[in-house]
């Protein structure tokens, strides 16, 4: 269904096979599958503290919060329309006795953010969804809101990291979503941060490039890089493969 706010027209969205109901613009910025695979990737288990980095209307941290129970989620965001869809959202889904909102930027001292800084180096995991474009390359959004969501500064995969890097514990994990062609800007930005890599590609087919990589880190750890073999999204006939459609219809994790 769609209605108008103070803010824009939204729509309301079943992820999950119904599992979550979540607010987000009709137009502009809207979650897919890639926030629903980074939920799945995630590695979190009961009773872990998770980090949603730029979490937008809180479609990563939600799924998290709704497959593993027992966790306990701060999602971080700094457009205030984002964070007050993803507010409603919490509320919406029975959620508030362990998601709360933090609007903030993250790129930003945390020391700016008394919120925040109360749990420098506590959370279990970080996710992010981060921007997939590079804020002076190509045709920017019209709409502020979406272009904030779409594009970041050159250097803002590491500045992202950083930040990641300074709320986790060590042996806490970060894990992201981002275009296959970043996966050098990306290593690079966890490097001396995160080790114990573990990379997955995702193809949109089996015959197709990888259009996205799925990156996990351990804080501290010198384990060596893990490339795993690509998650094929779709079969020859477009619809979604098995182990995809278990993760889009329900709130399992990627095996």
């Amino acid at each position: 269904m769609t209605r108008t706010t103070a803010i824009e027209a939204t729509t309301v969205d079943a992820f999950l096979g119904g599992a979550l109901h979540l607010t987000q613009p009709a137009r502009g910025y809207r979650a897919g599958i890639d926030p629903v695979l980074l939920a799945a990737a995630c590695r979190a288990a009961q009773g872990d503290r998770v980090l949603d980095c730029g979490a937008g209307i809180g479609t990563v941290g939600l799924c998290i919060a709704r497959r593993v129970p027992g966790t306990t989620h701060t999602l971080v965001e700094r457009q205030s329309a984002y964070a007050s869809l993803a507010r409603t959202n919490v509320t919406a889904n029975a959620l508030a006795d362990r998601v709360s909102v933090i609007e903030a930027d993250l790129t930003a001292p945390v020391s700016t953010c008394p919120a925040l800084a109360v749990d420098i180096g506590r959370f279990d995991h970080a996710v992010a969804n981060p921007p997939y474009a590079v804020e002076t390359a190509g045709t920017r959004a019209l709409d502020p809101l979406k272009d904030a969501a779409n594009a970041m500064p050159a250097d803002g995969l590491d500045a992202w990291l950083r930040f990641m890097a300074a709320m986790v514990r060590p042996g806490g994990t970060a894990t992201l979503i981002h275009r296959a062609d970043t996966l050098g800007v990306l290593l690079a930005a966890m490097a001396g941060r995160f080790g114990g890599l573990d990379v997955c590609p995702v193809q949109p087919h089996a015959s197709s490039p990888a259009h996205r990589i799925i990156v996990t880190g351990i804080k501290g750890s010198r384990a060596p890089l893990v490339l795993r073999p690509a998650l094929i999204l779709h079969d020859a006939s477009g619809a979604y493969q098995p182990a995809i459609d278990a993760v889009l219809r329900a709130p399992n994790p990627l095996v």
